[in-house]
């Protein structure tokens, strides 16, 4: 008998185990490897531009026609080809700094062009707007959740500052991007990164994907991420713990604009405190988007979301 039931609590164990690795490996896909993506989804990408900002892609196409928006290609983390699009200021002779502009996930540099149209038009600013690996024209095996992104974005500022040679720039990021903002800012920076804008960026990879499986997948248990972030680490080199905002961001001593829509549902409202209160070093601000859901406080505040920035902009120019 006893050993009837050491044999049935092992075949349960690895019926057990097995299951766990099977679940943390579709997780891990349905995570990280989002379909369509880069190429396929560009077409979808172009019609979010325009519903967040009527006009984007013809403003886009208007400048790639007259050769003033231009495209480059470098080799990124891991050795992959990474995209980015760089247009000048308006007036490129009083240019007021430069713009990294990160978007999020499952978009690509086109998605957040008022972003790119605010910095450029109405801030006088150059602008270098990227597409993350496996989105957009970027190579990638994977999503990278800002963690391995970050260190293509700070390549991204070397190749900006060579392009336009001014000692000004801000790294804007939403959603997906603005965690990639707030996980940069942890790291070194050279002496021309001078601020970092975050929208709706989450607190941690891990606590983000929880919440989005406490709302899509109500009956998986909280435990198969574990065995997701596992499989992420075997294959791509980082786990969804480590890949934390928080962390990255108490570390942070440059100044930031924080920004979320308190009736965001997707990336928690309640991440917008703990990201801001992980900030103990340098300057920080904070402006809550009344009624505006994921990734939106610009659609809905247009004016209030541009003079913000504009004026948070202007204090970090004071601070010299």
């Amino acid at each position: 008998m006893k050993n009837s039931f050491l044999r049935l609590s092992t075949i349960l164990l690895a019926a057990l185990l097995i299951s766990s690795c099977l679940a943390g490996r579709y997780m891990c896909n349905y995570s990280l490897k989002p379909k369509p993506h880069g190429l396929e989804d560009i077409e979808r990408t172009r019609h979010k531009a325009d519903s967040l900002m009527p006009g984007s892609t013809a403003w886009y196409d208007s400048l790639k026609v007259l050769g003033v928006l231009k495209d480059t290609t470098i080799t990124g983390h891991r050795d992959f080809k990474v995209h980015a699009c760089f247009v000048p200021a308006k007036d490129p002779a009083t240019a007021g700094g430069t713009a990294i502009v990160v978007h999020g996930y499952s978009d690509n540099h086109i998605v957040f062009l008022y972003l790119v149209r605010m910095y450029r038009d109405e801030f006088n600013y150059n602008v270098l707007f990227p597409d993350l690996q496996y989105q957009g024209y970027s190579e990638g095996d994977a999503v990278q959740m800002g963690w391995h992104d970050r260190y293509d974005v700070e390549k991204w500022t070397e190749v900006a500052h060579e392009i336009f040679r001014d000692d000004f720039m801000v790294v804007h990021g939403v959603s997906m991007g603005g965690a990639t903002v707030m996980m940069m800012s942890g790291d070194p920076q050279p002496y021309y990164v001078r601020a970092f804008i975050e929208d709706c960026g989450y607190s941690s990879v891990y606590d983000q994907f929880a919440h989005n499986l406490k709302q899509m997948f109500p009956l998986i248990p909280k435990g198969v991420l574990n065995s997701a972030s596992l499989v992420c680490e075997k294959r791509y080199g980082w786990s969804f713990k480590e890949a934390s905002s928080i962390r990255q961001v108490g570390l942070s001593t440059l100044p930031m604009l924080f920004i979320h829509g308190d009736a965001d549902d997707f990336v928690p409202f309640s991440d917008l405190q703990r990201n801001y209160d992980a900030k103990t070093l340098g300057y920080k601000e904070m402006w809550v988007a009344p009624g505006a859901v994921h990734a939106n406080s610009y659609a809905k505040y247009p004016q209030e979301y541009t003079r913000h920035v504009r004026e948070f902009l202007e204090k970090v120019k004071a601070m010299d």
